[in-house]
């Protein structure tokens, strides 16, 4: 019975149904829907541990817990989810960091009806991206999830909360496009007609598709990871958005986009990744050294914290394009370790706006003395952004580093220059992070500041618990990596496999001048011969990577 039980399904639709019970529950002050959507929050993420624990394979390459039901035939739209390394980790970080938003939002009193019934709509559209297996089916929660958004920054926000969401709305939603009509060009190329992604993975695109496909798909996903220059609208949205949805946006939205490029670029399109993985790759870079430069420049708290991120997931790029299962592997662990890191950053940044009613960092200083439980939590958390030995951000960062350094794929000379500047980068971002403790947190209090909000109030034991679920997995994570990495190993050993049976042919004089970057002998094929070089599907590879060593 267990076995048949729908785990998936239900897991992603309890967020959206509790969330049509808030407007019929009685309640005047807003009291028993916080405690109704942190139940419902609770409840579901406790049913993802639970279904992870009992019911998943953490070493099979497979779509586990797969249902699949006709939703709208006459559009061959069908309710198809699954989990497997790529969505699994990334759902159980979707309940963590959403539940802790819902709970950080507890001191809502405008509209609290409307701000929890679209927390939990978020919830579920947010779940249904990670394990949607119908191309259809991923587009509609994928645009589902922008409208919540869009109110929670407008209503909720800032002085300037409309021209941040219209620039958020406007961003995503236009780039969305990009999904339907690749989409659809995918499912019906070829003699049949299919929105599955598995059977999409198996079509034999002619190249010329591959490249216009993977483009669209890497403008559509680019500006949500955000990739420069789509990046634009995120320090608009994190300046003027509240501290909840700060968390969600850094913490899970920003990976919907990594998730994507690898599950839909990467395995649909694996000829196509060659061409690209060099672009991709200094595109990583640009954002690493780019998002940290103009960190600096940022005199407000939560737009430092935003390019802050915008830096950290170049990485998720590098390990993307670096052709290893280790780069691989760290991209994932990156995505996971920045969700947590950034979600508490943005938490603490919400904790001390809630004190002073500013974000502009000379405006503090000497809070320390003033609330040193506040700024004990942001020093552990700016100290695993910084990629501090013993906390995730370390092993995420080291791990892409090492995967591109170990990659046969590109010559001595791009790998070096890509590398040097990925180094300056690491170097940048203890600089701006420190600094930015330094205006806050040292220093003399500013009289005018002291005088208005004397006094402050150091953090509740409610943000400490907050803040504390966050911290803690960091910390287990950079002590003990194989916490997350055996939930996914499997997979992203899989898809670098998959990646260089693509990579590797004989390479030919013409395919060198065209990509100089790749080293001699691991060259794109040549174009004449890409169609045959998609030598093994996902599916296909199962029993290669079922019986490599790496898993034993």
């Amino acid at each position: 019975m267990s076995i048949q039980f729908p785990w998936i399904t239900t897991i992603v639709l309890l967020p959206l149904l509790a969330s049509f019970v808030i407007p019929v529950l009685p309640d005047k002050q807003g009291k028993t829907v916080r405690w109704y959507a942190l139940g419902v929050g609770l409840v579901d993420f406790a049913l993802m541990v639970y279904t992870a624990w009992q019911h998943y394979n953490f070493h099979s390459v497979e779509f586990q817990l797969t249902e699949s039901y006709a939703w709208i035939p006459q559009l061959g739209l069908n309710w198809s989810v699954g989990v497997d390394g790529l969505s699994m980790p990334l759902v159980l970080l979707t309940g963590l960091v959403t539940t802790l938003s819902i709970f950080a939002g507890w001191k809502v009193k405008n509209k609290p009806r409307l701000f929890y019934f679209l927390m939990l709509v978020m919830y579920s559209a947010q779940l249904g991206v990670f394990v949607a297996k119908d191309i259809l089916l991923f587009f509609i929660n994928w645009e589902l999830e922008l409208v919540p958004v869009y109110l929670l920054i407008a209503i909720w926000g800032g002085a300037k909360r409309r021209y941040a969401a219209t620039k958020f709305i406007l961003y995503t939603a236009l780039a969305s496009i990009f999904i339907l009509v690749v989409g659809l060009g995918m499912a019906f190329y070829g003699d049949t007609v299919t929105f599955d992604m598995e059977a999409l993975s198996l079509k034999n695109y002619s190249l010329g598709f591959e490249l216009l496909a993977y483009a669209g798909l890497l403008i559509a996903f680019g500006v949500k990871l955000p990739i420069f220059p789509l990046h634009t609208w995120l320090p608009d949205a994190h300046g003027e958005a509240s501290a909840p949805v700060s968390m969600i946006l850094a913490g899970v939205l920003l990976k919907m986009g990594g998730y994507a490029l690898i599950r839909m670029n990467i395995e649909m399109l694996p000829s196509a990744h060659v061409y690209f993985a060099p672009a991709i790759a200094i595109l990583g870079l640009v954002n690493i050294i780019y998002g940290a430069l103009c960190a600096f420049g940022q005199t407000n708290l939560k737009r430092r914290l935003a390019y802050s991120s915008i830096s950290h997931m170049g990485f998720v790029l590098l390990g993307i394009a670096s052709f290893t299962d280790l780069g691989l592997n760290g991209a994932v662990l990156q995505m996971l370790s920045h969700g947590l890191i950034a979600a508490s950053l943005f938490f603490l940044a919400g904790v001390t706006y809630d004190r002073t009613h500013t974000l502009m960092m000379d405006e503090m200083g000497g809070m320390g003395k003033a609330m040193p439980k506040t700024f004990a939590l942001f020093t552990a958390g700016s100290l695993a952004s910084l990629a501090l030995p013993g906390m995730s951000g370390f092993v995420g960062e080291i791990m892409v580093f090492l995967g591109l350094v170990s990659s046969n794929a590109y010559n001595p000379t791009f790998k070096a220059v890509v590398i040097f500047l990925t180094a300056v980068g690491l170097i940048l971002t203890p600089i701006y992070l420190l600094s930015m403790l330094r205006q806050v947190f040292y220093g003399t209090e500013n009289p005018a500041l002291t005088e208005e909000h004397q006094p402050f109030f150091d953090a509740n034991p409610r943000e400490i618990f907050i803040t504390a679920c966050l911290l803690l997995p960091i910390v287990g994570i950079g002590f003990y990596p194989n916490l997350v990495t055996q939930t996914y190993d499997a997979k992203t050993v899989q898809v670098s496999a998959l990646l260089e049976h693509n990579l590797q042919s004989n390479a030919t004089v013409i395919a060198q001048q065209r990509y100089p970057q790749y080293a001699e002998g691991s060259a794109a094929p040549p174009f004449s011969q890409m169609n045959s070089a998609k030598l093994l599907s996902v599916g296909n590879l199962n029993t290669l990577v079922n019986s490599d060593q790496h898993l034993m």
